[in-house]
């Protein structure tokens, strides 16, 4: 017998890596969903120790830095021939749903074939890593608003913005931008960042690898900046930064490791 009953897609943020870091809403659903298309930055035991025994398990995962890609097409597809099967499918993708990802793809797919989905939203890598590096994003005295930006596409980026990054007291967060850590820092200082605001570097954010590293602008010397090691990698600049020497509430491990290739082997094992 043909099933002729479309099935549902869920699109849903499962937090920064940490996989107590997911909504309750997302949760349920991982639990009941019949196929998991999940992307690199989800931890994968999240997935293993709490999706169904049967359901199908669909690694979509992506890694720019690498080369690494699944076709975006490729996605869609899955996602809406499982659905018009019948079946539950959970998107699951890093930290928040709607930024920094594919999802417009996603949505116009669904739609064209009209197919129900659903938006779950999740924990950003932003405040996952600010919360456990001690930075409040805004705070009294310190930045009143919060910018969350990328570096992917450095030719796109005007003298003007690059001005306007050096002289505001916003917070900037720069998603995906771990390699262009030397350009971000040589544009700013270039055009008088404060000497007073700092930079930090956040490897592998609430995940047991975070590393946190902070050079102040006055200080700063291109040779003392880290190489891009680890996906993912956030920077944030701004006034901020200076807190976390007194509010860093987690004492990092000093050498770290891929959590995320480490790990993904309990992912391909359940696939």
């Amino acid at each position: 017998m043909v099933n002729t009953k479309t099935g549902k897609v869920i699109l849903a943020g499962a937090g920064p890596g940490d996989p107590e870091l997911i909504s309750l809403k997302a949760f349920k659903y991982l639990q009941k969903a019949d196929v998991i298309l999940t992307d690199r930055l989800v931890s994968p035991t999240l997935i293993t120790e709490n999706a169904r025994e049967d359901a199908a398990i669909i690694y979509v995962g992506k890694q720019c830095s690498k080369g690494i890609h699944t076709p975006q097409k490729h996605i869609n597809q899955i996602m809406a021939d499982y659905a018009r099967q019948g079946k539950l499918v959970l998107r699951l993708k890093g930290g928040d749903a709607n930024l920094f990802s594919n999802i417009l793809d996603e949505l116009e797919t669904l739609v064209a074939q009209n197919i129900p989905y659903e938006i779950i939203p999740g924990i950003s890598a932003a405040f996952g890593a600010s919360a456990l590096a001690g930075i409040p994003l805004t705070a009294r005295g310190y930045s009143k608003a919060l910018r969350l930006l990328t570096l992917c596409d450095l030719k796109d980026i005007k003298t003007e913005q690059w001005n306007d990054w050096a002289a505001t007291d916003d917070t900037l967060v720069f998603y995906m931008s771990g390699q262009r850590i030397r350009t971000l820092v040589n544009e700013l200082m270039l055009r008088n960042i404060d000497g007073n605001k700092s930079l930090a570097v956040i490897q592998q954010a609430t995940t047991p690898e975070q590393k946190t590293l902070v050079y102040k602008f006055g200080d700063m010397t291109m040779n003392a900046l880290p190489n891009f090691e680890y996906v993912p990698t956030l920077l944030i600049v701004g006034n901020v930064v200076n807190l976390h020497e007194k509010f860093a509430w987690i004492k990092e491990k000093q050498d770290t490791e891929s959590y995320f290739d480490n790990h993904i082997n309990l992912l391909t094992h359940a696939i």
